[in-house]
């Protein structure tokens, strides 16, 4: 299983929003970013599981895990010029957009800050949401990453 971060702004498209949706799954669309779609579309498999991520913030926070359902295919939103997705240079023959499908798993049962990451920053190592100017909305997590901002989950906020 492969671990990502998925970063989204919660006025545009937050937890709640994921919570509410039917059977808590939506598709994860809208990443114009060629890195990022190149994890979505070659990396992402069936079951891997990812950690949902509020940016754009006062207090920017992983919120909550979720599950790949449903692996890549076309991002429709880039053929519609209504969306604020549109890409007119994309089409079905010159396909460059991809999306998947996520399922929530369930809330963190607490938010961890990027503040408090930032604190543990030695044991995350080379933690891809720490790299300074690292703006893509998609990001690779290590297994050990992984288990760390889980086990973080259970402990009071850093001091």
């Amino acid at each position: 299983m492969n671990y990502w971060l998925l970063k989204s702004e919660p006025g545009t498209f937050g937890i709640a929003d994921l919570e509410a949706a039917p059977d808590q799954t939506t598709p994860w669309e809208g990443v114009r970013n060629y890195q990022a779609r190149n994890f979505m579309r070659d990396d992402f498999r069936l079951g891997d599981q990812a950690l949902f991520y509020h940016s754009g913030t006062a207090t920017p926070a992983l919120v909550g895990i979720v599950e790949v359902v449903r692996e890549a295919y076309p991002d429709v939103t880039a053929f519609d010029p209504a969306s604020p997705y549109y890409d007119p240079a994309s089409s079905l023959v010159n396909l460059r957009w991809h999306r998947v499908d996520v399922r929530l798993i369930r809330r963190l049962r607490r938010a961890i800050s990027l503040a408090e990451l930032k604190q543990h920053s030695a044991a995350l190592g080379d933690f891809a949401l720490l790299r300074r100017g690292n703006r893509l909305s998609v990001l690779p997590v290590s297994a050990a990453q992984w288990a760390f901002i889980l086990r973080l989950e259970s402990v009071t906020e850093a001091l």
